[in-house]
């Protein structure tokens, strides 16, 4: 007779120690988070008020309403094929570090060390313009709501904001992954509560109400002919190299709405990132074969309907129509949104109560990032994949959380901001790096299955299975990404472009001189020595209580 029981907490999470043993790693993070969490920690990073909103007037002044209303479910599509590609990954090796492991498992070192890269510099990227914003729209907000005078337009002074904001990310991040998991689950409720706040108050008391056919009229606010012939990096100005080239001059002039539109569509593609973040969680997460897939999956999934709701509702209430856009979009404006919603209420106090649901949304959108980009550092550093790798991999023995991951990255994070002040520069600097990491293993994936050679995901080994629509969803995904990082590599954010290119060329050289000569990838220990690992580790907690 079956013994169809279910299983206890403890047996489940004996069960996904053993399945890490197999991937060739001991147990040292605390394996605390259950399925809502990791979802959570996804979501949060995704954060529907952060970069849907900080981008908003980047959007709109491209295109106008359709950006929202044609552009969202537009990258929503894509991005959830994508994610779909990425859950099957996520089930079939639930370790930290997901990317990077993935492409080593299916590709060799080599891949996996290019994966773990721009990884790398995609998390940094990701939390340094979500904390960076944060800094500019909590100052621009406290000048609003209190009367204060911080000068957002001086890069020093949102510095010192951002590390101000980031003081309190950090030790919380540090101090055990249970209150990193409490704040992710509240940051959902959060998000979710506080667009149907925003949506109630516009709906119920805005001023401006435009007709619902304004959803599916255009404007071409930024001409990007007009700002694609220069590029700012830091305090200088450069002359496009891009527009050199034979027919890019051509295409700018003439590309009209269409041109305008595609560029615009970064403002939604930059908000779906971080999404990988329960992948790099899957070692501290319960039952993390079924959990970090839906985890990846559904943050999208639901951030595209949530999302979508807020921002047409925005834009119902955009001031004085398509002759307002101009406004809306304005530097002295900026952001955007909190120029649409204290335009459209009498009551002071429900345009505050919206900028402070915002305001705490993109707190909780950085601190879910640091989680995310420390545990990646963590696990490329754990297999020695980069400099420093032996103070970055370290665990602490009480608190069981990569201390100097955290720290170290956060430092990066802030120190990168000076680097360009450009936003949506490193908004696409970002985007593409962490999508040419979410691309090398689901192309690798993709062309084992297809040679039947190596491994790749099957029902068996991946119990969140795309099945045979797997292939289909793959090649789409992939294509998708190859028409973004192009696109998000010209004008005007040329400086991404080029980013890139330099990073390319770094990795190679550094690749040659030194990283080949001694990167092997992860190298899996024994049943025994990971024991031995765990057992050291519980002593070292012991002692240190």
């Amino acid at each position: 007779m079956a013994n169809n029981k279910p299983k206890t907490r403890e047996e489940i999470i004996r069960q996904d120690m053993q399945d890490l043993h197999k991937l060739g790693y001991a147990q040292q993070l605390f394996r605390e988070m259950g399925g809502f969490s990791n979802f959570a920690i996804s979501f949060s990073i995704i954060s529907i008020l952060t970069g849907a909103i900080l981008l908003y007037g980047y959007g709109l002044g491209f295109a106008g309403p359709i950006i929202n209303t044609y552009g969202w479910p537009l990258v929503s599509f894509f991005v959830l094929c994508i994610a779909a590609s990425m859950a099957e990954l996520a089930s079939a090796y639930p370790t930290a570090g997901g990317l990077y492991f993935w492409a080593h498992r299916l590709g060799g070192h080599r891949w996996a060390w290019v994966t773990a890269w721009f990884n790398m510099l995609g998390q940094i990227m990701i939390t340094a313009g979500i904390d960076f914003a944060a800094a500019i729209y909590i100052a621009g907000a406290f000048n609003r709501i209190v009367g204060t005078n911080f000068d957002t337009t001086n890069t020093m002074t949102v510095v010192i904001v951002m590390i101000i904001i980031m003081i309190p990310q950090m030790l919380i991040n540090i101090f055990g992954i249970r209150l990193t998991a409490k704040l992710s689950d509240f940051s959902v409720w959060w998000h979710i509560g506080g667009v149907a706040i925003m949506v109630l108050l516009l709906v119920l008391f805005g001023k401006f109400k435009n007709e619902f056919g304004f959803l599916f009229q255009s404007q071409v606010t930024v001409n990007p002919n007009d700002i694609a012939y220069e590029f700012a990096a830091g305090p200088f100005t450069f002359d496009s190299i891009m527009m050199k080239i034979p027919g890019m001059a051509g295409l700018y002039a003439t590309g009209g709405l269409v041109l305008a539109f595609t560029l615009g569509l970064l403002q939604a593609q930059w908000t779906y990132t971080g999404y990988d973040a329960s992948a790099h969680v899957a070692e501290e997460t319960v039952m993390a074969r079924l959990n970090s897939a839906w985890g990846v999956f559904l943050s999208v999934a639901v951030s595209s309907i949530v999302g979508y709701i807020m921002l047409l509702t925005l834009t119902l209430h955009i001031p004085n129509g398509l002759a307002g856009i101009a406004d809306v979009v304005a530097g002295e404006n900026s952001p955007a949104v909190l120029y649409v919603v204290y335009q459209n209420f009498d009551v002071r106090i429900f345009s505050d109560i919206i900028a402070i649901i915002i305001g705490v949304a993109m707190w909780l959108c950085g601190l879910s990032s640091i989680t995310s980009m420390s545990r990646m550092w963590y696990a490329f550093a754990r297999d020695n994949g980069m400099p420093g790798s032996s103070l970055i991999k370290q665990i602490h023995p009480q608190l069981r959380t990569p201390v100097w991951a955290i720290v170290i990255t956060c430092t990066l994070a802030v120190l990168l901001t000076v680097y360009s002040v450009v936003y949506s520069v490193i908004v696409a600097v970002s985007t593409t790096a962490l999508y040419l990491a979410y691309g090398i293993p689901i192309y690798l994936n993709l062309r084992n299955k297809l040679g039947k050679k190596g491994e790749y995901t099957t029902p068996k080994t991946a119990p969140w299975s795309l099945r045979g629509f797997g292939p289909v969803i793959n090649v789409i995904a992939l294509l998708w990404i190859v028409f973004i990082t192009i696109l998000f590599s010209i004008p005007p954010n040329e400086l991404a472009g080029w980013s890139i290119i330099i990073l390319g060329v770094f990795m190679f050289l550094y690749w040659k001189l030194d990283a080949g000569k001694r990167f092997t990838g992860p190298s899996p220990a024994d049943e025994a020595e990971l024991r031995r690992i765990e057992t050291e580790l519980a002593k070292l907690a012991h002692s240190a209580d």
